[in-house]
């Protein structure tokens, strides 16, 4: 089958960021289809490049985005790979499926127009539920502006073959609007090869200026509003305020809130907070393996409480005990599971209070390692959950 993949931000193990298409791409190619991945690259040189990547066909539209970015210079960048997009489609002549990943919601309007004028089926990926996330963080305000994101919302799901949701507030939040039965819930994927216990690399331990002895907690990714990562500063200010100085904090990406947070380090003089920019996967993968607990961040916003973040599963694969704030299904796996808890974002103190009673307990922390890593392997791997998305591509009814 010929498919082609829509996807805003499409990255390789090489780049920084989310693989989750990336692997689903080469078990796609592996059960014998030819996939080609449209994305952007605001690195182009012109306009649209066609490279090859990994053995994947990957069409570059150039195209300016940052986690930097304000929220009306995000909603210009994303229409501008919609209506780039949407004139990408019409260049592939013999495509059986088109398979579009949000965010954001537009990269759906490339696979509505080649339904409508070619009637190419599509199946739509839900990674968030947009424009509820946008609506309830206070980005779109304009009760027409809402009106008609919703409408678009429902337009696209009910144009939709199939629809991919990551978790199961997504699912209930897309069953509002269509028959579940057109609806799979396939999460974000533990990287079981990617991530994994191991012994620690001591020398990047002392090239990142952090002590084998400290209890390392980290957080990975994004830094943006969404992230909430102030409450976690103000639980490192009261530990270095209560003399706990072998606790200490590591930040590992970039976004819209890192120079706050920076600031925020500065002028409370924090000792125990570390900030690391964004790598590839693997030094990623070798910087949280130095750590001992992993922190999934949120702020209290209701509709966030829905997410599937990579972070999560990529900790669950190296074996970190997990915090999460989120008071969703990731509470519930978490605490179900045994291999973290949960705490509320608005008390930093209770964060705080947590990683000291952890510190006391470190069988606590080995045993929450294990169930972690156990979790990764039994039920989230990559290579379980890439089957299960090839299975529905080849369960389609579709005439190739």
């Amino acid at each position: 089958m010929n498919i082609l993949f829509i996807h805003q931000y499409f990255k390789t193990p090489n780049e920084p960021g989310a693989t989750r298409i990336y692997f689903i791409v080469k078990r796609l190619m592996e059960h014998g289809h030819h996939v080609t991945v449209v994305t952007q690259s605001k690195g182009a040189k012109v306009g649209r490049e066609v490279k090859e990547v990994d053995g994947i066909q990957v069409v570059y539209l150039k195209n300016a985005y940052s986690n930097h970015m304000s929220i009306p210079m995000r909603l210009k960048s994303f229409a501008n790979f919609m209506m780039k997009a949407s004139i990408e489609v019409f260049n592939h002549k013999r495509m059986d499926l088109v398979i579009a990943t949000s965010t954001p919601l537009s990269v759906g309007l490339p696979a509505l127009l080649l339904k409508w004028f070619r009637n190419v089926p599509f199946i739509f990926e839900v990674r968030d539920l947009w424009p509820e996330v946008p609506i309830q963080m206070g980005g779109i305000k304009n009760p027409i502006v809402k009106k008609l994101a919703i409408g678009f919302e429902k337009l696209i799901y009910r144009n939709a073959r199939h629809i991919v949701t990551l978790s199961p507030g997504m699912y209930a939040g897309v069953a509002r609007y269509v028959d579940a039965n057109k609806i799979s819930m396939i999460p974000n994927m533990a990287k079981i090869d990617r991530f994994w216990p191991r012994a620690k690399n001591v020398g990047l331990e002392k090239e990142l200026g952090l002590k084998s002895e400290s209890i390392k907690v980290i957080h990975f990714g994004t830094m943006g509003i969404a992230n909430g990562l102030l409450y976690m500063l103000e639980a490192a200010k009261i530990l270095q305020d209560q003399g706990e100085h072998d606790i200490v904090f590591v930040l590992l990406g970039e976004g819209r809130c890192e120079n706050d947070l920076r600031h925020f380090t500065e002028i409370h003089h924090l000792r125990n907070v570390h900030f690391y920019k964004r790598v590839p996967m693997d030094l990623t993968s070798e910087i949280i393996n130095l750590c001992d607990i992993s922190l999934v961040s949120f702020k209290d916003i209701p509709i966030l409480s829905t997410n599937s973040p990579n972070k999560l599963f990529d900790s669950l694969a190296a074996g970190k005990p997990i915090i999460v704030n989120s008071d969703g299904w990731t509470r519930k796996l978490v605490e179900d599971s045994q291999c973290g808890a949960y705490v509320d974002p608005n008390k930093p103190e209770a964060l705080a209070q947590l990683l000291v009673d952890w510190k006391h307990k470190p069988q606590w922390l080995t045993a929450m390692a294990n169930n972690s890593r156990q979790l990764a392997v039994t039920t989230y791997s990559e290579s379980r959950l890439t089957k299960e998305y090839v299975d529905i591509v080849n369960a389609l009814p579709i005439a190739h």
